[in-house]
């Protein structure tokens, strides 16, 4: 009988993750699901997922996660997808060292670790796809949306970096850039907000006015923001396709932003990115 293939979907509690992990199973995929509470691992087990503890920012965790996945694996993993992480807002003055950190913590740190702690397997085997759920705004970066932006774009380089290093090696890493997904990745973004933005006391109080109305009302509501499925058809290309691709741009928003970084003076082109926060 033919091994599943397996595969690593992490952040699976709602949004892009949670679809690709059921939508990866219903296609023949043995997924393993990650979450970091227990009603969420619940959930997902209900499902039929093997479901299991991870938060980025804890190293033991991760540790754990692998340790576990290839035990009930017999000691091989087809594929990972990195999806979980937070949105921290507020304007680059406003950010204190401790949002940055752990901002890097959820969105960079952690998700080199779980790759590392990976690559080796997937060299020995001498196959596997590694797939990061990035954002457009890792390439086109928007005002308020500093730290966030900066994990992303760390992101980028370093993956990009290994993809090269990996030539050869029959492991191939994929970047994937949503523009607007509908997700809970905003409203899941407000606790962080108010825990490290002085909002009433910065210059940017009136702008702050409407972030918060947007993220107490689960993030922007534009006609052009797709449903997570459309992460889903980008990713299974990355995970089956012989020649998977570098950078996966998804929605029209988002690739319109390409386009105009390619083609507009940078002084006019990041005019029109400040009035899109």
């Amino acid at each position: 009988m033919k091994e599943l293939r397996t595969i690593i979907v992490t952040g699976t509690s709602s949004g892009i993750g949670a679809h690709c992990a059921r939508a990866l199973k219903a296609e023949g995929w043995r997924v393993f699901a990650t979450a970091r509470k227990p009603e969420d691992i619940a959930v997902l087990e209900a499902d039929g997922l093997e479901a299991l503890y991870l938060d980025y920012a804890e190293p033991q965790s991760i540790e754990a996660l692998v340790e576990t996945v290839l035990e009930r694996t017999g000691g091989r993993l087809d594929a990972l997808f990195n999806n979980g992480a937070h949105a921290q807002a507020g304007a680059v003055e406003d950010l204190p060292m401790a949002a940055l950190r752990d901002q890097f913590e959820a969105n960079f740190f952690g998700w080199h670790d779980l790759t590392r702690r990976i690559v080796p397997v997937m060299r020995r085997q001498g196959h596997g796809r590694i797939v990061h759920c990035s954002s457009i705004l890792g390439l086109t970066p928007v005002r308020f949306r500093g730290a966030y932006a900066a994990s992303k774009h760390a992101l980028e380089g370093l993956m990009l970096c290994m993809r090269q290093e990996l030539q050869g090696s029959g492991v191939h890493v994929s970047m994937i850039e949503p523009g607007p997904i509908a997700s809970r990745i905003a409203s899941n973004g407000l606790p962080w907000f108010l825990r490290y933005i002085d909002h009433e006391n910065s210059v940017h109080r009136e702008a702050y006015q409407a972030q918060l109305a947007r993220l107490r009302g689960g993030g922007s509501k534009s006609s052009m923001k797709l449903g997570p499925e459309a992460v889903h058809a980008v990713l299974r290309h990355a995970l089956l396709s012989p020649r998977p691709r570098p950078h996966y741009v998804v929605t029209t928003p988002a690739r319109i932003g390409v386009m105009l970084k390619r083609i507009l003076p940078a002084s006019l082109l990041y005019k029109i990115l400040a009035r899109q926060a």
